[in-house]
């Protein structure tokens, strides 16, 4: 999901030529939409319609446990007539931080939160020593509160790793974002 410009995703503030060779990386189409917070709904509802209009019949959500969260993921899935996975629900942060690191992916922080997480983590590797300072700091080790927000650069499911170049960071609506190009 982009802005209403289409030219940053909402969350991540990823610009599209990072999306497109994310995509490209691994190997999948990239189907986006532009919408604001206000029509986010009905923008998600459409996009994943043309999902399903390609065969798609379930979406995958990295939500752990907040159940506000799964409730609408669930509803939007159930309007486009597919169905919401959400494998990692329920799980232990750390364990699955563990079994995702011994798997070989890799993932850079592209948001924090104002106020929440100091916006020198911007830009860094989430590794065990930045899961174990954010964790000390009373932050939730994979960010599932939108304490932070990342990007995955690698893993065994790339055909080619995503090689970054940080930019400027610049702070939106209570968040700091850090901008990338690709290499």
């Amino acid at each position: 999901m982009f802005t209403e410009s289409g030219e940053r995703s909402r969350s991540h503030g990823l610009s599209r030529a990072v999306l497109e060779a994310h995509a490209a990386a691994l190997g999948v189409p990239l189907l986006t939409a532009a919408a604001s917070w206000a029509d986010y709904e009905i923008g998600m509802v459409d996009l994943l319609q043309r999902a399903a209009e390609r065969g798609v019949t379930q979406a995958v959500f990295g939500d752990i446990d907040i159940e506000r969260h799964r409730a609408w993921e669930e509803s939007v899935c159930s309007q486009a007539g597919i169905n919401a996975q959400l494998p990692l629900w329920q799980s232990d942060r750390m364990a699955l931080l563990e079994e995702w690191w011994a798997a070989g992916f890799e993932a850079t922080i592209v948001v924090t939160r104002d106020g929440v997480v100091d916006r020198k983590y911007l830009g860094q590797v989430l590794d065990r020593q930045v899961a174990k300072e954010l964790t000390a700091l009373g932050v939730d080790a994979c960010g599932e509160n939108g304490e932070f927000h990342t990007v995955v650069t690698a893993g065994p499911i790339f055909r080619q790793p995503i090689r970054i170049d940080l930019c400027e960071q610049v702070l939106l609506g209570g968040c700091w974002f850090q901008d990338l190009t690709l290499v």
